[in-house]
């Protein structure tokens, strides 16, 4: 596999290896000390700040508010709600001793705070006037991972969790439907990832919920990735945590709730969906520098490019655009090679020859036009433009592959072809058990019956039996 110190293995020979080998040279994480943990660079937190920041104005905008809750959570709350715990219990991380001595019960160190704030709600919800109550909380969760991989399954990650109270099973679904539009929206138009919205099966529900929703991206070998997840809880917490309210007929009744959330997985899913044997391929909206400028002179002829460069770079920091200078004293084609490897977007050089032409030259990460001179006085409106086009552009490529890769099948043949390289839509029976063969045969899971799937009958393209959701299933092997 060829590779120089700084390149990592292509990616169309070996997608896990790198995988694997890019987080890291990209400077976006590193392992943690403690098994399955890690360390997010600022680089790669920045990409995170940047969702965060899209998903939080978003969450406000629908009238949610921002809370915290304990990372630590009473033993006994978790078990109140059976489902949920038994969901959990081989991921929980449980402390037992602390302050010198065994505590008198043991504490759950969060995987999900469904638990917690549904004792907080019980305390704040008496009347219907205090309805919907709407709460969001960005935290770190842990869950105990065999298998951990920076990004997508890690034994603590960060996201952020919503967790609603409502007066009846319509606005609680109603909550549901938002939130996972507002997830959609923002897979779709910042991290340039065609997810497909819909609702999982039986089988693959949220231990505890009574339905749940998810949005599935189609990742660059062809497996899914479930990049944010909405569930309607019903009144199971509820009744669990006794959260109740007084009708305006002063009658008491069970809240209907609700939580959904999304993770740095995403961070994973931008780079698995747009990245290429080079590196990492940034979209504009989420890339901590989206124009990098390499000043190029030799001694003696420096400083006047430098003054033209940081001038430069304080107008397109006015338009608005993230520009980072990168004056190191290396050489250029080491700094070129960086960059690609970190997937910005644009890259403007600038020696004395440009300089004296009142040009720079545009490089994109992508694409064949090679590099182009733009006037000096043009660079920022220029930039700008690129940048809107180069956000288009990775959408439109992701949704040509995505369709590229799935397939409308009604045989065991088919199905087995399809989910060998990406999905399967087909009719499906429903059952679990039949869930289950199927992916010991194929290694695919359902996952997700599309919100915007036409109705349509059919037989499961394992056992025949008659579909189950009027709907096509879209399968495929999954992070």
């Amino acid at each position: 596999m060829a590779r120089d110190e700084r390149g990592v293995t292509p990616r169309s020979e070996d997608f896990s290896s790198w995988y694997n080998e890019l987080v890291t040279k990209a400077q976006l994480v590193e392992r943690g000390p403690a098994k399955g943990t890690m360390v997010i660079r600022p680089y790669g937190y920045r990409i995170w700040e940047l969702l965060q920041a899209e998903l939080d104005h978003r969450i406000k905008e629908t009238g949610h508010e921002n809370a915290y809750f304990p990372l630590f959570i009473p033993d006994s709350y978790v078990k109140r709600e059976a489902e949920h715990i038994d969901g959990f219990s081989p991921e929980l991380a449980v402390v037992t001793h602390a302050g010198g001595k065994e505590l008198d019960e043991p504490l759950v160190v969060r995987p999900t705070s469904e638990t917690v704030i549904g004792e907080m709600m019980a305390r704040w919800v008496s009347s219907y006037r205090d309805l919907p109550l709407l709460l969001n909380q960005w935290a770190n969760v842990v869950r105990w991972e065999l298998r951990p991989r920076m990004f997508l399954r890690t034994t603590e990650f960060l996201w952020q969790e919503g967790h609603t109270a409502h007066a009846d099973e319509a606005d609680a679904m109603r909550e549901t439907r938002q939130m996972l539009d507002v997830y959609t929206e923002v897979a779709r138009d910042i991290a340039a990832i065609p997810v497909v919205p819909g609702e999982k099966t039986p089988g693959e529900r949220f231990a505890g919920a009574v339905r749940t929703f998810s949005i599935e991206g189609m990742m660059g070998d062809g497996k899914a990735l479930q990049a944010g997840t909405s569930h309607y809880m019903g009144t199971n917490f509820a009744r669990a945590f006794d959260i109740r309210y007084s009708t305006d007929a002063g009658e008491l009744e069970l809240c209907h709730t609700t939580s959904w959330g999304m993770s740095t997985r995403m961070i994973g899913g931008v780079i698995m969906t747009h990245g290429d044997d080079k590196g990492l391929v940034l979209p504009p909206k989420l890339a901590p520098y989206q124009v990098v400028i390499v000043p190029i002179a030799r001694a003696g002829q420096a400083e006047p490019v430098l003054t033209a460069v940081r001038e430069l770079a304080a107008r397109l920091k006015a338009a608005g655009v993230r520009t980072h200078v990168d004056d190191r004293p290396q050489t250029p084609g080491f700094k070129f090679n960086e960059w690609e490897l970190r997937g910005v977007p644009l890259r403007l050089e600038i020696g004395p020859r440009d300089l004296a032409a009142g040009t720079a030259l545009l490089a994109r990460r992508l694409g064949d036009e090679g590099k182009t001179p733009v006037a000096l006085d043009a660079v920022p409106e220029v930039v700008v433009t690129e940048l809107e086009r180069f956000q288009r552009f990775l959408l439109r490529r992701a949704v040509d592959f995505r369709e590229s890769r799935t397939s409308t099948v009604d045989s065991w043949q088919e199905f087995t072809e399809a989910v060998a390289t990406g999905w399967a839509s087909t009719p499906h029976c429903g059952r679990p058990d039949c869930e289950a063969e199927i992916k010991a045969a194929t290694s695919a899971t359902p996952r997700c019956v599309p919100v915007e799937a036409p109705g349509e009958s059919g037989g499961c393209v394992r056992c025949g039996e008659p579909s189950a959701y009027g709907r096509r299933v879209l399968f495929g092997r999954a992070y």
